[in-house]
């Protein structure tokens, strides 16, 4: 049944409403994580993006980052029910996902019931995930990806929003496990967190070591953010934005692109790496105030959308190649 011209004007006012208020949340979202989280601008708004994407982030940075005060400040303002859980050596999956205990009833008849781990959350943080071993880190590969778990062959379902957050520090290797390339393509972007400048510095001293230090407030209900998410898959992308995405992951890739760029490049993003970009690109117009992204949303985004999906020739790495150097001569072609 067609729609009549009607209730074509209904369904586009209901959802221009939907944008502003959407839009409205989203900014309120950005000014309380801004009063906790000082200096770091940039990894908020990644961070933002990845969740408005639906999707799941990888945060990258030495200690003492507030890397795990942003993920519990993210679980507040986004109204998520958040949980962490410190990834070492002797963590099990079943530490994770959960486990079958054995139940005996008044009756005496026993019966296996199911426990559910920390993984059931709408916002799960992996602190450390690079200090688990290989077995607990593919625990999470299902539950990133399907949005289930499955214990002793039964499915369990997460809750909706899922999403999960995960910190690495790229200093100290001792005793950790690199995460394997299919774990990492799960995370739609790795979000490099750096030293803040001195003014912003400057106000962590003044602003948390008094007697009174911000505190976070939720701006929005998860059902609110799954709305917006849904939102981000609706809005417009012009025919030159497909294009430049397509051309910054195709030519990432070795035997595509131009050879001088792609020889050090020793295996490139799927399409995954495309769909992560596309929604990421979406999301970003929608935390900077704009329904529809635009060349500079693919600019900003395409390293860390990229460069976990990514690894350099041996030959690239001796020279003193590095991923980031590679992917910023792709943008420089973007036109």
């Amino acid at each position: 049944m067609n729609a009549t011209p009607d209730n074509t004007t209904t369904l586009e006012a209901a959802i221009a409403r939907t944008a502003e208020s959407a839009l409205d949340k989203v900014a309120t979202a950005r000014t309380i994580i801004g009063n906790v989280i000082f200096g770091q601008e940039r990894v908020v708004e990644e961070a933002l993006v990845t969740l408005i994407s639906g999707g799941h982030g990888l945060l990258v940075g030495v200690p003492g980052l507030a890397k795990t005060k942003l993920v519990e400040t993210l679980g507040t303002v986004l109204g998520l029910d958040a949980r962490r859980v410190q990834f070492t050596p002797d963590l099990m999956p079943a530490d994770i996902l959960g486990s079958e205990i054995m139940e005996e009833s008044d009756g005496g008849r026993r019966a296996f019931r199911f426990v559910r781990g920390p993984i059931f959350a709408q916002l799960l943080m992996a602190d450390e995930i690079n200090r688990a071993s290989p077995r607990t880190q593919s625990a999470l590969l299902q539950s990133m990806q399907e949005y289930h778990v499955t214990v002793a062959g039964e499915r369990h379902d997460l809750p909706r929003p899922f999403h999960v957050l995960a910190t690495q520090n790229p200093l100290e290797q001792e005793g950790t496990y690199p995460l394997p390339e299919a774990q990492l393509d799960r995370f739609l972007m790795q979000i490099d967190v750096t030293y803040p400048d001195r003014a912003a510095e400057r106000r962590i001293l003044i602003e948390t070591t008094g007697e009174a230090e911000a505190v976070a407030k939720p701006a929005m209900t998860s059902e609110d953010l799954m709305t917006i998410q849904r939102l981000v898959r609706r809005l417009p992308v012009g025919d030159s934005v497909v294009d430049a995405i397509l051309d910054v992951v195709r030519s990432a890739r070795p035997g595509e692109g131009d050879p001088v760029v792609t020889k050090h490049v020793a295996w490139g993003p799927g399409p995954r790496a495309a769909q992560s970009l596309m929604l990421a690109s979406r999301a970003r117009a929608l935390v900077d105030g704009r329904l529809a992204p635009s060349l500079d949303d693919v600019r900003a985004l395409a390293e860390p959308v990229l460069k976990h999906r990514m690894a350099l020739t041996f030959a690239a790495r001796a020279e003193g190649e590095t991923i980031a150097g590679v992917i910023a001569r792709l943008i420089e072609r973007l036109h």
